[in-house]
């Protein structure tokens, strides 16, 4: 449709010049003394035209010839410019194939390029980020080559300011880069000065974040390394079983970190309720606090969200829960004597259950019943450690009631068991 309306306005064009040309009869007349000359007007508007289009052609014909050393300057520029490109771009390629020696020596011809192009008067497009990518990469490469002063030295220079969007998001790879650099060197202050350097956003991102966990496990920093693990967390940094296990081990390192009981109640406290309902820290934190002498009430306390879904564990924390609990049963209440015997009757064949009631009658004094559970326990399929203890505590049993017999027979079995 378009080149149809134009072909009609050309066609309107040609008439128009046709009948104005056609129809003209007007002359121009030149007075040269003493000379004459007539001319047609058409003539003189063809002869106006062709002298405008000649003078037009003679002066791009001067400007192109005038011009011909400042485009021969601005090529070969355009040349140096590609080579500081594709230099860059080969120490990239060096560095990830881990030719470490050939990328660092990429990376400085390619500086040495912008140097000369800048020293030149020439602008480079994108010229700060591509100084501090090829300096990266030159310390990049002699933190491969074990060259910390080179390394060094070109770090600082890459983090010279510059202005720009792109700059700033240059800057803060290369800071996460050092990070990883003290990380690998077992500098945990470097990595963790490195990391502060970073804005708010950055520092919060899943690579910083993972950074500065390891870098709070170096330093033995429990406490910033579990609210590390805990934003990782929420950012789904890790999954959530792998997640869990982060959390737990961090956790268990904080009460570890404690020294006395007002420490320890401390940290338990610092827990978020989630985690204080892990039945493996808070099995550990009630050890711990009977471990520095703290109050059995107390553990049993941080213990009875735990006891409340005990039989849906696995075996292994069940065994530590009732180890946890058998520490304390000197002070033990009746309301915890009815807990236990309520679970035990509930689940009557269950022997690590038999042995936890039977444990607390015996410190209760209630030898019949104590005998009793005992025997079942230590007679049943039960892991080890409990089944020695079963018969570790039917040995002393028989010992207060004077039955040499069976004292010596249940230690017997307790040393084979």
């Amino acid at each position: 449709m378009r080149a149809a309306l134009w072909l009609l306005a050309l066609f309107g064009v040609a008439v128009s010049i046709a009948l104005f040309a056609g129809n003209n009869q007007g002359t121009v007349t030149v007075f040269w003394p003493p000379y004459r000359v007539d001319l047609s007007l058409n003539l003189v508007l063809l002869l106006l035209l062709g002298g405008f289009v000649f003078i037009h052609a003679a002066l791009r014909a001067l400007s192109a010839l005038f011009n011909l050393p400042r485009q021969a300057l601005q090529w070969r520029n355009q040349q140096k410019e590609r080579a500081v490109h594709a230099l860059l771009i080969d120490a990239v390629a060096h560095l990830l194939a881990g030719r470490f020696v050939r990328a660092r020596k990429s990376a400085e011809s390619s500086l040495a390029q912008a140097r000369s192009l800048e020293a030149a008067g020439v602008r480079l497009g994108h010229a700060e980020a591509m100084r501090a990518l090829a300096h990266l990469v030159v310390a990049e490469s002699a933190q491969a080559l074990q060259d910390p002063p080179a390394r060094d030295h070109h770090l600082q220079q890459a983090l010279v300011p510059a202005n720009g969007r792109e700059a700033q998001a240059m800057r803060e790879g290369i800071l996460m880069r050092a990070s990883r650099w003290a990380l690998d060197e077992r500098d945990a202050a470097g990595a963790t000065r490195w990391l502060s350097e970073l804005s708010q956003g950055a520092g919060r991102r899943t690579l910083a974040l993972r950074m500065r966990l390891k870098a709070s496990r170096l330093a033995s920093r429990p406490a910033e390394a579990l609210d590390t693990a805990r934003l990782l967390a929420k950012h789904r940094a890790f999954s959530p079983a792998a997640a869990q296990s982060i959390v737990r081990g961090l956790a268990t390192d904080l009460l570890n970190a404690a020294y006395d009981v007002a420490q320890l109640r401390r940290a338990w406290v610092a827990l978020e309720p989630a985690e204080r309902l892990m039945p493996e820290l808070a099995i550990h934190a009630a050890q711990r606090l009977q471990a520095l002498g703290g109050e059995a009430q107390l553990a049993r306390e941080w213990l009875e969200p735990v006891w409340e879904r005990q039989a849906s564990l696995p075996e292994a924390v069940r065994i530590r829960l009732v180890q946890a609990l058998e520490t304390g049963l000197d002070s033990l209440d009746s309301t915890w004597l009815a807990r236990i015997e309520s679970a035990q009757r509930s689940d009557p064949r269950d022997t690590v259950l038999q042995y936890l009631a039977g444990m607390a009658c015996m410190k209760r004094q209630l030898w019949g019943k104590a005998q009793q559970l005992l025997t079942q326990a230590a007679s049943g399929p039960q892991p080890a450690p409990l089944t020695r203890q079963a018969w570790r505590a039917l040995a002393r049993l028989a010992e207060d009631r004077g039955d040499a017999q069976a004292a010596a027979q249940a230690w017997k079995r307790a040393a084979i068991d």
